[in-house]
């Protein structure tokens, strides 16, 4: 199996600051009554906020010591997770390092072989590393038939929406006929967002933004509650995928 030493970078003994954070840690869970009262799902919130803050800084082209320490604040999500399971005998930090390396060697087979060493050649496209990624995941849990299983369920509904739509389409589902439109006036996605009253997908991301903020804007008019409204239409598409298109 390939170790991050092998793989020219230092494992996680080689690494006195890790070190050092976890004694942090663990002295803090044993001394600060705050620290020692958190559990996991005391920390729900704070991992969630950190990991938006940690967008938040790469979105708005933060210099790279405010990057730095967003990850650090992230990490500490981590490392206190982990302590929280080290110390009721379930797993410590290492076995999360160890567990996150060897899936990615065992997903990654373009660029692996099952030892950990490198394979001798690697494939030249992003579509070839997809095909072999989701073969490789297929493999791990040959029992999963549905498409959107794994997807958070508490994901935010835009995030949701755009995996589901994702992983519909890796696994060859006929997106548009399930997207709750009259498959046989072949509409399409155009044709669903002309049924609505919208002529087309805006060409940037920017003009994309105020198309959806004005969405909101006129749900919030009417009373609606835009997240609720797609979180459960991305729910009926997910419960579409089992039947014939």
């Amino acid at each position: 199996m390939l170790t991050p030493t092998s793989a020219n970078s230092p494992g996680l003994t080689d690494l006195p600051e890790l070190t050092e954070l976890l004694g942090t840690i663990a002295a803090l869970r044993e001394h600060c009554p705050w620290m020692g009262a958190l559990t996991h799902e005391s920390l729900v919130e704070y991992l969630i906020e950190e990991a938006y803050e940690v967008v938040d800084s790469i979105e708005a082209g933060a210099v790279d010591d405010e990057l730095r320490g967003e990850l650090g604040d992230v990490l500490l999500q981590v490392v206190l997770h982990a302590r929280l399971a080290e110390e009721r005998g379930s797993f410590d930090f290492a076995a999360v390092a160890r567990g996150i390396n060897a899936k990615m060697v065992r997903r990654n087979q373009h660029v692996f072989k099952a030892d950990g060493s490198l394979q001798e050649s690697f494939p030249a496209s992003v579509e070839e590393i997809i095909i072999k990624w989701d073969a490789a995941k297929r493999a791990e849990k040959p029992e999963r038939t549905d498409p959107f299983e794994g997807i958070a369920p508490h994901l935010p509904a835009l995030a949701a929406a755009q995996k589901s739509l994702d992983r519909a389409a890796r696994a060859g589902l006929d997106v548009d006929a399930r997207l709750g439109f009259d498959a046989r006036l072949d509409v399409g996605a155009q044709g669903a967002l002309a049924a609505v009253g919208i002529a087309a997908v805006p060409a940037s991301e920017e003009a994309l933004g105020e198309l959806l903020l004005a969405v909101v804007a006129g749900a919030r008019e009417q009373g609606l509650d835009a997240e609720r409204a797609l979180r459960a239409a991305v729910r009926s598409f997910q419960n579409t995928q089992a039947r014939p298109s």
